[in-house]
């Protein structure tokens, strides 16, 4: 063994995690086979982004420092052989950026003790990465407690000659939520020609930012949801619910090289139709009870009622006639076909929305899933809130980039077609049938 066997920079009682403004203290330990003369032995506490322009590239193209305090541990000697401790202690600035790692940047903050060994010898460097989280209070936000609604109007041609419209309304229950809470989606269809439209698919995505020599941004798919589509003629209405998984907040107050975002984006495929809502992703529930409406008696929440069979064809004039009475029949409830996060979302956060667990007989509300326990792990996001697979996933399916952001390069390989991603769908319902 070598004259240094052990250099180490160890965190007391094992933290890892801290919050901007708290003290953070520990020791270097190091032992010596043989006495190591020194010139000075320090360590540094420091924060900082680093951005690059190309994914899980080490050549950072940008970099934005935080903080960066040095101690002294010891003057010009020698180090006897054995075992030594040089405790230390930083008080970490409150306006240290929340930790973050993805694949184009991260934010991180670490501890570095240094042996300046004299000229001609070799010097000695050691670290430890910490976490900082800065919770992000959701009642902070504006309006954060109503409900967040958007709509939008689609011609929608067929047969060459005929047209109609579709009008697509979107609606979310909050306009921010923690993890493990419950997102409910309530979407309206409302059929104004004599086609079927494609199935209704509802996507949670996450939009990172990165500033580097050019904007970069990274759109993934967190979860997916996809009901039926609507006969024609019809008017539809289908309330779902996405159960929020471990993701970084929304914002990095005190960063500026990075941006994180979120987006509940609601489509049809056939005719195109997209509305955009905007989320917010916290640490602190909003403290207001849900103003979406729910399910009628008997109903757990989130049970979807089955379509029901549109009445037999029409002739051309009663189409058209229905087509412009102001009064559609009572709207029918679509059902949900396929739910992205049952293979997705690990044991921690319990059974998925979609399939609800049965009720207590006496009536009372079935509990809803804690929030899983704050842990640490390794991968894009950071920190993180539970063990498992619960993180983003490469983009699926061409219909998750918002509108305003259809013009960007997507940092990846192109994803497959809409067709595609519905390869394994009920073949009744996909488009054109």
């Amino acid at each position: 063994m070598g004259r240094v066997q052990l250099f180490e920079v160890c965190l007391s009682h094992g933290r890892v995690v801290y919050s901007p403004g708290e003290p953070l203290a520990g020791a270097v330990r190091v032992r010596l086979g043989a006495p190591l003369p020194f010139r000075a032995i320090r360590v540094t506490c420091m924060g900082s982004c680093r951005v690059s322009n190309k994914a899980n590239d080490a050549a950072w193209v940008v970099e934005e420092g935080y903080f960066n305090s040095a101690l002294s541990l010891a003057d010009k000697g020698s180090l006897p052989a054995g075992e030594h401790n040089f405790p230390f202690q930083f008080l970490l600035p409150a306006t240290a950026p929340t930790s973050f790692e993805g694949p184009f940047g991260k934010i991180v903050h670490q501890v570095r003790a240094t042996i300046d060994t004299p000229r001609f010898s070799k010097d000695h460097q050691c670290s430890r990465v910490f976490y900082i989280l800065s919770p992000l209070n959701l009642n902070s936000i504006p309006d954060i407690e109503q409900p967040n609604v958007a709509s939008t109007t689609k011609k929608f041609s067929y047969k060459l000659v005929k047209t109609g419209s579709v009008v697509l309304t979107a609606s979310t229950d909050l306009r921010g939520y923690v993890v493990g809470q419950v997102l409910r989606l309530q979407a309206d269809i409302e059929n104004q020609s004599g086609k079927d439209t494609s199935p209704v698919v509802a996507s949670l995505l996450q939009k990172v930012s990165y500033k580097a020599k050019r904007w970069i941004y990274d759109v993934r798919t967190i979860a997916e949801v996809e009901g039926a589509g609507v006969k024609a003629w019809r008017r539809a209405q289908w309330q779902e619910q996405i159960l929020v998984p471990a993701l970084p907040q929304s914002a990095l107050p005190g960063c500026s090289l990075i941006h994180v975002d979120y987006y509940l984006q609601v489509s049809l495929k056939v005719p195109e139709a997209t509305v955009t809502l905007p989320v917010f992703i916290g640490n602190i529930a909003v403290n207001h009870a849900p103003l979406s409406p729910r399910p009628g008696p008997g109903l757990p929440p989130g049970a979807s009622i089955p379509v029901v069979p549109s009445a037999p064809p029409q002739e051309e004039e009663e189409a058209e006639a229905a087509a412009s009475s102001p009064h559609f029949a009572d709207a029918v409830s679509l059902s949900t076909k396929s739910h992205s996060q049952q293979q997705s979302l690990p044991a921690t956060f319990g059974s998925v929305p979609a399939a609800p667990e049965p009720r207590p007989q006496d009536g009372s509300p079935a509990p809803h899933p804690l929030p899983p326990p704050l842990c640490i792990s390794t991968g894009a996001t950071v920190p993180y809130f539970a063990e498992g697979s619960g993180g983003p996933v490469p983009t699926t399916s061409t219909l998750i980039l918002p509108p305003e952001y259809s013009s960007w390069g997507y940092p990846y390989e192109a994803p497959p077609s809409y067709e595609q991603s519905c390869g394994g769908a009920d073949p009744s319902l996909t488009p054109g049938s």
